[in-house]
């Protein structure tokens, strides 16, 4: 679960991002986050990834309060999200199949078991029969895919994106809703912040709307 209670969050500079939020998510559900630029999107995914700190309030993620997490208990927290951010990261150096082991590696992960878990995440996103190939070869859609397989190649329960279809036509951020949608069917959180109306008109899913900080919806 991920709930907000009154949370403000301000910046060294005194820009408030976020006014007094509150709302909560339920295992499985699947929400989309809306919004002008600048609204509050990125700071509130940021909140939820511990990446930032509320200035006031409570932030809850897993049973986990944010706010009183130490450091060090930071990358455990972290085991149980798949982070999709807009500075993709993507290693060009490297082939797809190696862009998605990293994590697994970092963690330790035994070779063999790690490698089942890469080709599924590939298979899951439709990449597989280009693991060998270099991210350079592959196009914005499929590149979006590959960090999608990379964040959630370790299981996670909490998949979290930020623009996920940004720059991409119609076709291409369809196709990765549906691979959102195929999460969120298997029982994965799945958090979304988008200006993206094609996905905000699907009415199945739950939308928070935030307006200068503040949570409208």
């Amino acid at each position: 679960m991920i709930s907000f209670k009154s949370v403000y969050k301000r910046y060294p500079d005194g820009y408030e991002a976020l006014k007094n939020v509150a709302f909560t998510i339920h295992p499985g559900e699947l929400v989309f986050v809306s919004g002008h630029s600048g609204a509050g999107k990125s700071t509130m995914l940021k909140l939820i990834a511990a990446i930032e700190r509320p200035t006031s309030g409570h932030v809850m993620v897993s049973d986990q309060n944010i706010n009183a997490l130490k450091k060090n208990a930071i990358p455990f927290l972290r085991h149980s999200l798949g982070l999709i951010f807009q500075d993709q990261k993507i290693l060009y150096d490297r082939t797809i199949f190696a862009n998605v082991m990293l994590p697994l590696q970092i963690r330790g992960f035994q070779k063999k078991t790690a490698a089942g878990r890469v080709r599924a995440a590939l298979d899951k996103v439709g990449l597989l029969e280009k693991e060998n190939a270099y991210p350079i070869t592959l196009s914005g859609g499929e590149k979006q895919r590959l960090c999608i397989a990379r964040a959630v190649v370790h299981r996670p329960s909490i998949l979290i994106a930020d623009e996920p279809t940004a720059n991409l036509d119609v076709d291409y951020a369809q196709s990765i809703m549906e691979v959102f949608r195929s999460f969120h069917q298997v029982g994965v959180t799945v958090v979304i912040a988008t200006h993206d109306t094609t996905l905000l008109n699907d009415t199945r899913y739950r939308t928070l709307l935030l307006n200068q900080g503040k949570l409208t919806v």
